[in-house]
């Protein structure tokens, strides 16, 4: 269950906060990747008031054991009030691709490479 593979679906106000908030995730180990897509609008009820303001989406992969850790940097390093952070489960999907996000997203402090049957990077 720890091993499990997760993606971390997140929004962002600008591209440049989301690049700066997925270098530090990678940095620190606690994203195998994380995939920033500009162009989003976003419609949403906040204090009262329906809004509508353009945003980054970010995707993050990582485990489900360093899930704590990365939400706990978003929180710190991310610009909004309250950040959106959902989690999804990876139901699936190439098995070498996923051992290396579980190789990657080790945790801080760690190097990655300590894992028995360890993934290299996936090609580009």
């Amino acid at each position: 269950m720890d091993d499990d593979v997760v993606a971390v679906y997140l929004t962002f106000p600008d591209e440049a906060s989301a690049e700066r908030v997925a270098r530090a995730l990678v940095d620190r180990r606690l994203a195998a990747c994380v995939n920033v897509v500009p162009g989003a609008r976003s419609f949403y009820r906040w204090q009262g008031a329906v809004q509508a303001d353009p945003e980054v989406l970010a995707v993050a992969k990582t485990r489900a054991s360093t899930l704590p850790a990365l939400t706990a940097a978003v929180q710190t390093l991310h610009p909004y009030e309250v950040p959106c952070v959902v989690a999804y489960a990876a139901l699936g999907g190439l098995e070498g691709y996923l051992d290396w996000v579980r190789s990657e997203a080790s945790g801080p402090g760690s190097t990655g490479d300590d894992r028995e049957g360890a993934a290299d990077p996936p090609e580009p």
